[in-house]
């Protein structure tokens, strides 16, 4: 699988065409198709990593997992019972949920508990 199958892939599952993304990105209508033959730069290859959320070595065929960040299933995560404070042991929040890839605080985070909370069980 080249990088342009790769990249045709993620832009698919957000409903974008690959000319949509290279605009989006400030990169030349027609670029990504380019990538059929050759391998980007270091700048646009983490550019494009950011731009779908995953590794550089997965746009390189290095690793075979879309993201490090793929969504969790909290319902099945955490089925063994309902945890009763944000702060459970379980609850990997920074792993779950960030703002441009910084941690949230411990205020959103009860927050989010108190939201969600009783949806993190069956």
């Amino acid at each position: 699988m080249t990088i342009l199958d790769r990249i045709k892939e993620l832009s698919k599952s957000r409903d974008k065409t690959v000319k949509e993304v290279a605009i989006e990105l400030g990169l030349g209508e027609n670029y990504l198709y380019s990538l059929k033959n050759k391998i980007p730069n270091g700048q646009t290859l983490q550019k494009l990593a950011d731009y779908f959320h995953v590794s550089v070595d997965y746009l390189l065929g290095r690793e075979e997992s879309k993201t490090t960040n793929e969504p969790v299933d909290l319902k099945k995560l955490i089925s063994e019972k309902k945890p009763t404070s944000w702060d459970d042991p379980r609850i990997d929040w920074n792993e779950w949920v960030s703002f441009d890839g910084e941690p949230i605080s411990d205020d959103v985070k009860k927050i989010l508990f108190a939201i969600y909370g009783d949806k993190l069980t069956d």
